[in-house]
């Protein structure tokens, strides 16, 4: 179902999510005044994205099984750091962030403008890329930037409202940064601000922002940063680039993992026009509509009110807290771009895979060769192969994935396996259950 689609023809789904407290001043006292830049009145422009595996030959459950394995320590990072900023030990694990997303940003930096690629993650908020005199640098296909060759490049001091923002920095000629990923990779180096680029082609197409502050990264370590320069962190805390354009909506289509299609990411004006769908005369769009949540534990994630599952006709008997967020900021489900499957408290998750045993009325298969949770034995008939449908009940929104968005088939494996885990604490809507679905993020509840 390629929803992002400019040539299809079937029904187009746009899923809005109401930020409440987007602009809203979360726990560090600066947060206001690190929007205080001037920027363009109405700004709105389209970046294309691209997966990391984009081009290369792998099946759709191998871009997954890569996927999980790059991500298999941003699930467990996550729950230890709401669990320690509720338990005192917020200033030692703030330091760390959620860890690398799927999905690469084309951008660029400086004047003139030095392209490259950028990892793009709903789920942290620093924006950095790699810089000359590089004292550890890892690989990039593009050329590093250099400062010096930039006619808008300017550092911070350590009393900007950016510095102050930041979980962990030193002032030594300047605002030096360090930021540790759910990976434990890292980045450390100093903060400044310059001129991006964004956006596809020339002309109209490209839009120009200054002052942008981002992470100058002299000192960068581990191999979570595939084929990407940098990161652009989309969360809602005051260092991401949604805060610094002061732009409350963004929205994305991420098209499927194995297509051929790049994906957009929509900023600012561009973000409210349905238009963006390019729906046909014969298509139509279903817009549905569910308003996020606030953990003050971590006030840049994403939260979704999750309160129910249902699988085919089969509303499942999932007790009514097993998604809320806790007093001590556990628990919760959030929506992320860099997390590839999603996974759900583990209660929850042993009922849907209960269910779809169950419902499937396939033999299952134990070999473990997917590395998921629950697979069947493909038949060799698929032609009347019929998968239950998958809705999650959100708050006042239903939301029906399409199929090829939770089952992939393997038909060298011969399997088929449902693209879920469990997790214990929070949960994830990941992004393969996003895909060929327009996610607009904005403050208002409706449009």
């Amino acid at each position: 179902m390629a929803l992002c689609s400019s040539h299809s023809s079937i029904k187009a789904l746009l899923f809005v999510f109401g930020i409440l407290c987007l602009l809203a001043k979360p726990t560090l006292s600066t947060s206001r005044k690190a929007l205080d830049h001037a920027k363009p009145a109405r700004l709105g422009f389209r970046v294309a994205l691209r997966h990391i595996d984009h081009g290369s030959n792998f099946t759709k459950l191998e871009r997954v099984q890569r996927g999980i394995k790059r991500g298999r320590n941003r699930l467990q990072r996550l729950n230890a750091m709401v669990l320690a900023s509720g338990s005192g030990s917020y200033e030692v694990e703030s330091k760390v962030q959620p860890g690398n997303g799927e999905f690469l940003m084309d951008v660029a930096i400086g004047t003139p403008p030095n392209p490259f690629w950028a990892i793009m993650d709903t789920g942290s908020d620093l924006i950095w890329t790699q810089c000359k005199p590089c004292e550890q640098c890892f690989d990039q296909s593009t050329p590093i930037f250099d400062p010096q060759e930039s006619s808008t490049f300017s550092t911070l001091s350590c009393s900007s409202p950016l510095c102050e923002a930041l979980p962990s920095s030193t002032c030594e000629e300047g605002c030096q940064y360090m930021y540790t990923y759910g990976d434990y990779s890292s980045t450390q180096g100093i903060l400044a601000t310059e001129t991006f680029t964004f956006g596809s082609g020339s002309g109209s197409n490209k839009v120009s922002v200054p002052s942008i502050g981002f992470g100058c990264g002299e000192d960068n370590e581990g191999n979570g940063f595939d084929q990407g320069a940098g990161l652009v962190g989309l969360g809602r805390g005051p260092l991401s680039l949604v805060s610094q354009l002061d732009e409350p909506k963004f929205s994305y289509c991420l098209t499927s993992i194995d297509g051929t299609k790049t994906s957009s990411l929509l900023m600012g004006s561009l973000a409210e026009a349905n238009s963006s769908l390019s729906t046909s005369e014969n298509e139509a769009t279903k817009i549905i509509t569910t308003p996020l949540a606030q953990n003050p534990s971590r006030p840049s994630f994403y939260y979704l009110t999750l309160e129910g599952i249902s699988v085919g006709s089969t509303q499942l008997p999932i007790k009514e807290d097993t998604f809320s967020l806790n007093e001590d900021g556990s628990g919760g489900l959030i929506i992320d771009s860099g997390t590839t499957i999603t996974y759900l408290e583990q209660s929850a998750f042993d009922q849907v895979k209960k269910e779809f045993t169950s419902q499937m009325n396939l033999p299952l298969d134990d070999s473990g060769s997917a590395g998921l949770d629950l697979c069947f034995k493909m038949p060799k008939d698929t032609s009347n192969l019929q998968v239950p449908k998958l809705v999650f009940h959100f708050k006042e929104a239903d939301l029906e994935l399409p199929s090829e968005n939770y089952i992939i088939g393997d038909t060298n494996l011969g399997i088929l396996c449902l693209a879920m885990g469990s997790s214990k604490g929070m949960s994830i809507f990941g992004n393969v259950q996003q895909q060929n679905m327009m996610v607009k993020i904005s403050k208002l509840t409706e449009i």
